[in-house]
């Protein structure tokens, strides 16, 4: 007996409001926009400049011992990772630790380094400190600059993708689903105020790519039934397209999740911000695929009578003439 979380025929009704789900992932975008304009987003030592000093000892690194004691020295938002090398030797157990700029300060003091290195010596006796490296203001802005210049690179390689294999209305859809999930990422971060790193763009692209997959074979399927279904209404063949392509979709979103969830409750404080953005990301990756981008392509419609049939056009089972 397989596990079906979704029947495999349905015959769902997604657009009997389509125009309220639009306004209400408007909506959503605006108020994610203004949480980004009043309160900004919550940087971390990537993009706010901060110091990192790289420490070894015999002992094994014990992250919530090292935090428990830089903890009284009031520094702000503090990164502790232990860092993994095969050509490591057995007893050498090596630590990064990050620290973010401090209030008026370009960059690490003296004092600063010293009041670490101290707290860290009381808790590890054998600690060494191997080295001390600083990121200034001005690389974490080329570094937020750098990663803005990537999240839209890889949307408008999205919308030239979509163009070129589909129609430009379905690019457009596609488009205005992937916006859709940054700027609701990017409001979600904003509104908790997690914390925003190197990391988070990352699962930014990898958002970018997730929904984009979404999207690809929901439209695959419409543009198969276009020609299929010459008679019936756009809404009508988005639907038939959405319902029969409804079981994969929820069964790879609901699977995707169960990891993430895992790695979210297992995984630590170092790529938890990284897993949460990934978890949101695919759930309002899912909801965009089907009422943001079908959406927007039965607002702006799409060409039905195409001279010359598509050959690539099905998939495995499709029918093939002797």
């Amino acid at each position: 007996m397989r596990l079906k979380l979704v029947p495999q025929e349905t015959s769902f009704d997604f657009f009997k409001r389509w125009k309220l789900w639009l306004g209400f992932s408007g909506l959503l975008m605006v108020l994610s926009f203004a949480s980004f304009m009043i309160q900004g987003l919550n940087f971390g030592i990537d993009f706010r400049g901060g110091t990192t000093i790289r420490t070894e000892s015999a002992q094994p690194v014990d992250i919530g011992l090292y935090r428990d004691a830089i903890a009284p020295l009031g520094l702000g938002d503090v990164t502790i990772t232990e860092v993994f090398d095969p050509t490591f030797e057995d007893d050498q157990n090596v630590a990064m630790i990050r620290i973010q700029a401090q209030e008026g300060e370009e960059s690490a003091t003296g004092e600063m380094v010293m009041a670490v290195e101290g707290a860290l010596s009381g808790a590890v006796p054998d600690i060494q400190f191997t080295s001390v490296e600083s990121v200034g203001p001005k690389v974490s802005g080329e570094l937020i600059q750098t990663a803005v210049i990537a999240v839209l690179l890889a949307i408008g390689a999205v919308l030239i993708y979509i163009w070129l294999r589909f129609e430009w209305q379905f690019a457009l859809g596609a488009v205005a689903a992937l916006i859709h999930d940054v700027l609701l990422t990017i409001g979600i971060f904003s509104a908790l105020q997690i914390r925003f790193d190197l990391a988070i763009i990352a699962s930014l692209l990898t958002i970018v790519g997730y929904s984009l997959n979404d999207t690809v074979v929901v439209f695959d399927r419409v543009r198969e039934n276009l020609r299929k279904y010459k008679k019936k209404t756009l809404a009508e063949v988005l639907n038939i397209s959405i319902n029969e392509t409804l079981s994969r979709t929820v069964m790879t979103s609901v699977t995707t999740l169960l990891a993430l969830i895992s790695l979210f409750v297992l995984g630590g404080d170092v790529i938890r911000g990284f897993v949460f953005a990934m978890i949101w990301g695919v759930i309002v990756g899912t909801y965009s695929s089907v009422f943001v981008a079908s959406s927007v392509l039965l607002y702006l419609g799409v060409k039905r009578d195409w001279s010359k049939p598509d050959k690539n056009a099905g998939n495995q089972f499709a029918k093939v003439d002797a």
